[in-house]
């Protein structure tokens, strides 16, 4: 299960910071659940923020591929 020595390897974990959307909105829900002791009738509109972002994400259409670790891996057999 190790790497070949000598082989292409990017860390993917590193890249999955750069983008985490809904993140304000989450932490604003949150914040008010704390305040208001988990009662999320008072965090209505915040509630509703969260929602919406949370739809337009799903919403987003994506372009299904493997990782970046595959597609190295198959880049660097063809060059042998």
């Amino acid at each position: 299960m190790g790497r070949k020595a000598g082989g292409l390897f990017i860390n993917s974990k590193k890249f999955g910071a750069i983008q985490k959307p809904c993140m304000k909105e989450m932490l604003q829900f949150l914040s008010c659940m704390a305040l208001n002791h988990n009662s999320d009738d008072r965090c209505v509109r915040q509630k509703e923020l969260l929602r919406t972002c949370m739809d337009s994400q799903s919403k987003q259409s994506r372009k299904p591929f493997g990782s970046i670790n595959y597609h190295l891996q198959r880049l660097s057999r063809g060059r042998k």
